[in-house]
């Protein structure tokens, strides 16, 4: 993964999320699945975020992400999961029938991944006082 770039910010931030569809129904299959994967990839241009990896799966999707840091992980998941069902459901109307009108559940996954781990992080904070001292 490389560092990306705006005119103050120089980040990675990487999300895994992971939703299901209301009453994990095994919709998500054949043109469903693949319009439900062009509209995420739609979502995640406009948003100005590239996607690393995505997996319609017929109960659950799997979306790994690279977003600027303007944006929460709240409001990603909600951003993603919101116009993807308004899209999916416009174009698929009978899954309103098997979802009782929603598509998604209220609830999802998310995880941070980086180049780095935790413990690095931490060890690399503690030793600050250590490496000021060396530099004087």
């Amino acid at each position: 993964m490389e560092y990306k770039s705006t005119r103050h910010v120089k980040y990675l931030c990487n999300y895994h999320f992971v939703w299901i569809p209301k009453y994990r129904r095994d919709v998500l299959v054949g043109e469903i699945a693949e319009y439900t994967k062009e509209v995420l990839k739609s979502i995640a241009e406009e948003l100005g975020c590239e996607i690393i990896a995505l997996e319609v799966m017929p109960d659950h999707i799997h979306l790994f992400v690279n977003c600027p840091p303007r944006y929460s992980p709240s409001y990603l998941a909600n951003y993603f999961k919101g116009k993807s069902a308004r899209l999916v459901l416009k174009k698929f109307p009978e899954l309103r029938k098997y979802t009782n009108g929603k598509l998604w559940t209220r609830s999802y996954f998310v995880s941070t991944a980086g180049n780095v781990s935790s413990e690095t992080i931490r060890k690399y904070i503690e030793e600050q006082w250590g490496k000021e001292d060396e530099e004087d």
